[in-house]
């Protein structure tokens, strides 16, 4: 069996009772970095062996987890925060036990992407998740095109360094529209900072932005 398990996307009390069981049970975990999933498996005293799978490895390790699989082994996989399989490796692996009808299961746990649309206060009836926002500019303004024109709350992940570039396109295209940007969700610093495209970019071109961004624009 495969288990796709969510791992907390900051603090680490978040992880499930019943994630914490299938890391303990499974015979092998595959995870996105396994320095830093080490840290966590340590932090709980779960010593299990290892290997990475990342998306420079992605093809090659999917054919092969999924042939141990499929010999009975019971494999679980994660990535450095949240869920497997969404902005991250996963998913090639899901359609090879598709494929192959070995089962697998969803363990659900920590999530940036609904924690940032919740805390921002917008809308939650309709939403859309983007994924990264694009690193050229050309791309990234025709990506924040389409999201000015959904009836509907849109979000990204955007790195800090590019945050305030994004805010600068975001004034040509949405000037009037509220933004939220969700910053180090679930840790020490955890920041909700909301207002137009002009007001975040005064703020963060006066406050560089460090940590994990998830970008909230809400609806037209």
């Amino acid at each position: 069996m495969l288990y796709i398990v969510a791992t907390p996307i900051g603090n680490l009390g978040d992880i499930t009772l019943r994630a914490l069981d299938v890391l303990k049970s499974v015979d092998l975990i595959a995870a996105e970095d396994t320095r830093h999933s080490g840290m966590l498996l340590k932090h709980f005293g779960i010593k299990k062996p290892f290997i990475n799978y990342h998306e420079h490895n992605e093809a090659a390790r999917a054919a092969e987890l999924v042939e141990r699989l499929a010999r009975g082994e019971n494999v679980a996989l994660i990535t450095d925060a949240g869920t497997p399989g969404l902005s991250d490796p996963g998913l090639r692996l899901i359609h090879e036990c598709i494929q192959r009808e070995v089962p697998f299961t969803i363990i659900p746990g920590p999530s940036s992407i609904l924690t940032a649309l919740i805390g921002s206060g917008f809308s939650t009836e309709k939403f859309s998740f983007r994924g990264f926002l694009p690193v050229k500019s050309g791309q990234r303004e025709r990506e924040l095109r389409v999201a000015a024109d959904r009836e509907e709350t849109v979000i990204f992940f955007e790195s800090p360094y590019r945050l305030t570039k994004t805010l600068a396109a975001c004034i040509n295209v949405m000037p009037d529209r509220q933004l939220c940007v969700a910053r180090e969700l679930t840790k020490k610093f955890e920041e909700f900072r909301r207002g137009t495209a002009s007001e975040l970019l005064t703020h963060y071109e006066a406050h560089p932005p460090k940590g994990e961004i998830v970008l909230v624009i809400s609806e037209r």
